[in-house]
């Protein structure tokens, strides 16, 4: 009994030390660190392209990008490409939503959408890319459950829903550097 007791003191023991000696190993929090230099501040956001026959995906993905660049606070988004220290640009290459999963009757209670694009990051002196990305892809589903038993096109809020997740990843993939 003595030696079971002292067996998981031992091993409480060397997990703490452990978690103890990982804290200096160079692990941070997602969305703290950045690759890109320190020196870019003012942002411009340029409208995105759209290369899609869907109307409008190319304006609710550049206001969420916006709005996502403004939350993150490490930037400060401009209106005039003059006033900015970087330009991101891009152009929305293709665009899906697909029903993956059916309810009775035949219709669809949730939705995948898939969002390509082409992005660049680049300073306004000098042309530099800091970031690019020209098969910048993006992958999630919206579920409508119990609303699809009423008929109305769900494109729209799908489109919305996913453009913050978007928007969110692409400032992480921008800032990491991935």
């Amino acid at each position: 009994m003595r030696s079971a007791r002292f067996a998981a003191l031992t091993g409480i023991a060397a997990l703490a030390a452990l978690g103890l000696s990982s804290l200096g190993c160079g692990y941070a929090l997602v969305g703290r660190s950045t690759n890109l230099p320190e020196d870019v501040r003012d942002i411009f956001v340029q409208a995105l392209g759209n290369a899609t026959n869907r109307a409008q995906v190319d304006q609710i993905l550049t206001r969420a990008i916006t709005e996502e660049l403004v939350t993150r606070q490490r930037f400060r988004v401009v209106r005039e490409r003059a006033a900015a220290h970087a330009v991101l640009s891009g152009t929305v290459t293709s665009f899906r939503v697909r029903p993956v999963t059916f309810i009775g009757g035949g219709r669809a209670s949730e939705y995948e959408v898939l969002i390509y694009a082409r992005m660049e990051f680049k300073r306004t002196e000098g042309d530099e890319v800091l970031w690019k990305q020209d098969a910048y892809q993006f992958r999630e589903t919206y579920e409508i459950g119990d609303e699809a038993a009423t008929y109305f096109d769900r494109e729209n809020l799908a489109i919305e829903a996913v453009a913050e997740k978007f928007a969110e990843t692409l400032v992480i993939d921008l800032l990491e550097g991935f």
